[in-house]
């Protein structure tokens, strides 16, 4: 201990204590200004944009509000994409170091069409950094406190009222603010064809099915026969008997006594269909049960019918296709607003208000009805849970 003490109190025989602190306070004042002024210009638009691979996304910026304004006030790359507090700042220059091994090493965007291939990719990796940072970038300089909400349109005063109350992030509903927003349905589309991949397997050895799309319903094991009816997506099947490539099923549902009886759904007295049946196929209805709906005093019948499909497109899981039309929704719907959850509406009040957004998102016909379908069968009439 005493010769430790000694080094620490007498550490040169030639410098004394004071000239090796006032080295060390230089060293350490030289070290910091360094790190600042590495950490200034790296954290310039320019520094951002030298690299070519950043010219599209430079572009873009440039025609963004966030560029060029009313107010001139601009916010610069690192506004949005760099914390301002320390801890952050580093975090973030310290995992740039994928970008770098992108650009020099697999050249992963360095051409605009490799950079729409992996557009989507890219956003979702920004989108949730912002997410479990609260968007603490944005709100360094938009803060719910010093909104004026009496400046702002109604609808505008409202949604953000709401979004104040709950702190939400701002990356939930602006979403495409400085860079074109990508092709939200490439995550789901692909999804989708996974599935369809499963579904080769699936429905050769399973007893319990459930469709990935719309299928045609046949009298007989014969898929060049005319259909009598159409088995719609995520619909429940169970499987009586296999010849080649059809499957012969039986398809349980509910059908109003006073109506048609064409249109089989999953739930007494609500709108969550299932199946159309007529002709041949209707003919093979058997009543299980009887019931009147408390609500409307509607009778119901629950009842199976038998059909001919053919084998491709059923899985024997109904959660991968929840899992499929969830993605779905975060990609249409929640893609440039915060989109309810599935549990906010009732089945039958999810056909108006899905119908109502249907101008804001392209999907096909097969699309959306999947969608509904999972919407509905988590409505917070169904339970939430997507059984049927």
């Amino acid at each position: 201990m005493k010769k430790l003490w000694q080094m620490l109190t007498k550490p040169s025989s030639k410098y004394s204590i004071l000239a090796l602190v006032l080295v060390g306070i230089g060293i350490t004042l030289v070290g910091v200004m360094t790190v600042h002024k590495s950490f200034e210009f790296a954290s310039q638009t320019e520094f951002c944009t030298s690299c070519h691979t950043m010219q599209q996304n430079y572009e873009e910026y440039k025609q963004s509000i966030h560029f060029k304004n009313a107010s001139g006030v601009r916010a610069e790359c690192v506004d949005c994409h760099q914390p301002k507090d320390l801890p952050g700042a580093i975090e973030r220059k310290l995992g740039a170091w994928k970008d770098v091994y992108h650009h020099f090493v697999t050249g992963k965007i360095d051409t605009p069409e490799k950079l729409e291939e992996h557009r989507l990719e890219l956003a979702q990796v920004v989108w949730e950094r912002m997410k479990n940072q609260n968007s603490k970038t944005c709100k360094s300089c938009h803060s719910y406190d010093a909104m004026d909400h009496s400046k702002q349109s109604a609808k505008a005063a409202f949604e953000m009222n709401k979004a104040a109350a709950e702190d939400m992030n701002c990356i939930e509903c602006h979403k495409g603010i400085a860079h074109e927003l990508p092709n939200m349905a490439g995550g789901f589309q692909k999804d989708y064809q996974e599935l369809q991949a499963t579904a080769k397997s699936q429905g050769a050895t399973a007893n319990k099915l459930y469709s990935l799309g719309e299928k045609d319903l046949y009298a007989v094991a014969d898929a060049n026969s005319k259909a009598d009816g159409k088995l719609l997506p995520a619909s429940e099947v169970i499987v009586l008997e296999r010849k080649d490539n059809m499957l012969k099923v039986q398809i349980d549902g509910w059908l109003e006594k006073s109506g048609k009886g064409r249109v089989m759904t999953e739930y007494m007295g609500k709108r969550v269909f299932k199946a159309t049946i007529r002709g041949e196929v209707k003919a093979t209805e058997k009543v299980l049960e009887e019931q009147t709906d408390s609500a409307t005093n509607i009778v119901w019948q629950h009842v199976s019918v038998q059909a001919w499909i053919t084998s491709d497109d059923m899985i024997d899981n109904i959660q991968p296709i929840w899992n499929y039309a969830e993605d779905m929704y975060g990609a249409t719907c929640n893609a440039c607003h915060a989109a309810p959850a599935p549990g906010h509406f009732t089945a039958n009040g999810w056909i108006s208000s899905l119908n109502a957004m249907s101008a804001y998102y392209r999907l096909t016909k097969t699309e959306e009805r999947t969608l509904l379908k999972y919407l509905q069968n988590h409505g917070s009439d169904t339970g939430g849970a997507g059984a049927h």
